[in-house]
């Protein structure tokens, strides 16, 4: 026999999350358009804001690296100065004893941190990069082996004087992130910009978020699986004395915490060198949980469709109790002795509609279809919570029948072409 559904009783559409979520936000930018105009919107995403993050490498960079030294003149002072930190440089990176024109040929080139040169004399901090190509083979460097992760967004969340920002303004976080060479680390790094509308959809809010389709919808922007949320709290002692920074690694749509430290700077000049240092210390954070197997994406992130966990529980149930009203249904078709001659009533299957406010209300609802005499069993074919469901009843007789039954037990009955429209 064909189903057929009421024509008076359509199927409430409800939208996915993602149309919910684009459909907000189109609403919420005609919203502000039409009260505070598109010049004040056009403001926030304009301005001297953005850094571009540096290219990253694979070569080996060896950073911190003290010298004093002198000379003849500055020249010679300062290229005696770099000779002596290749040398640190080897050293600190675990290189074997070499002569210095070995070491000199490996070096890629020499980043100046920090320098006061005078009339023979050179102090300064640098930074040495080798050549992978070449020095691979005496230093491993970090990065060289092992899994590296996933693409993960980067959101630098900065606080300093009460206030919390990632791009709105060009920050030094955001400028200790721009300017750190992840290309040796095993963390795949999404950094960025922050320019144009980067400011609007990543902000000091963004982390509080939980919502899998939102974060699903800001991931695909980036074109990342994941996030990590390095962030920096600055506390000034007084106006132009010490700096002290307490640094916190997360991770994740919901804002994991995985281990946190503090440094200082002596006065506000420091503050950048402070901030590159924290950033490689949080680098090795995100490395090590990688190599223990905490960071790695979220399963919820992959589907955005995914059910909500009672809604999910409720089908699971649903499904169990079909398989076992089949079931009886089998035992019910078998073959038993019997006294009476008169034919059984043929079976039939028809549409019931009814009400699905919550699940006990889909529970109820199955419970007492399945308890009418004559039905040998119901399973539900559509859930629509807070709407109307549907399911599927297979009957041992007619249409009026099934809806006398379900009368008999309390429920409201309204007949329709092979289907039947219940309520209390």
């Amino acid at each position: 026999m064909a189903v057929a559904s009421l024509p008076s009783l359509p199927l409430r559409w409800r939208p996915d999350p993602a149309a919910t979520l684009l459909g907000g936000l189109g609403a919420a930018l005609l919203l502000a358009l039409a009260v505070i105009g598109p010049e004040r919107l056009i403001a926030q995403i304009e301005g001297d804001r953005g850094i571009t993050p540096v290219a990253s490498s694979a070569d080996i960079a060896i950073t911190g690296i003290q010298v004093e030294t002198t000379g003849n003149s500055p020249e010679e002072a300062r290229l005696n100065g770099w000779r002596e930190a290749q040398k640190l440089a080897w050293a600190k990176a675990g290189g074997p004893p070499m002569a210095e024109g070995v070491i000199e040929s490996m070096v890629a080139s020499v980043v100046v941190e920090r320098e006061q040169i005078g009339p023979r004399r050179y102090i300064a901090t640098l930074g040495v990069v080798f050549d992978r190509a070449r020095a691979g083979q005496y230093i491993g460097g970090k990065g060289t082996a092992g899994a590296h992760s996933a693409p993960l967004l980067v959101i630098p969340v900065l606080r300093s004087g009460g206030v919390a920002q990632v791009f709105e303004v060009r920050g030094p976080w955001q400028a200790a992130w721009a300017a750190f060479n992840a290309g040796a680390s095993p963390i795949d790094y999404v950094r960025p910009i922050g320019a144009s509308g980067d400011s609007l959809l990543l902000t000091a809010g963004q982390p509080q978020r939980r919502s899998r389709a939102w974060w699903r919808n800001v991931l695909d922007q980036f074109g990342a699986a994941d996030v990590i949320i390095p962030e920096a709290r600055l506390e000034r002692q007084w106006p132009g004395g010490p700096v002290r920074g307490t640094f916190t690694a997360r991770y994740g749509p919901d804002n994991r915490f995985l281990e946190s430290f503090t440094l200082s700077a002596n006065d506000e000049a420091g503050v950048p060198a402070m901030l590159a240092m924290a950033v490689q210390r949080i680098d090795a954070i995100y490395a090590r949980a990688l190599a223990d197997g905490v960071l790695k994406p979220d399963a919820t992130l992959n589907n955005s469709g995914q059910m909500d966990a009672g809604l999910a529980a409720l089908v699971e149930a649903a499904r169990r109790a079909e398989q076992n009203a089949a079931t009886s249904t089998d035992a019910a078709a078998a073959p038993t002795p019997t006294a009476t001659s008169s034919a059984p009533a043929a079976l039939s299957t028809f549409t019931v509609q009814f009400a699905s406010p919550d699940a006990s209300a889909v529970d109820a609802a199955l419970a007492a279809v399945r308890g009418a005499p004559g039905v040998q069993g119901a399973s539900t074919t559509s859930l629509a919570m807070g709407g109307t469901s549907v399911m599927r009843v297979t009957y041992a007789g007619e249409i009026s029948g099934l809806a006398d039954a379900l009368r008999a037990r309390g429920w409201r009955v309204t007949v329709g072409a092979g289907a039947l429209s219940i309520r209390r």
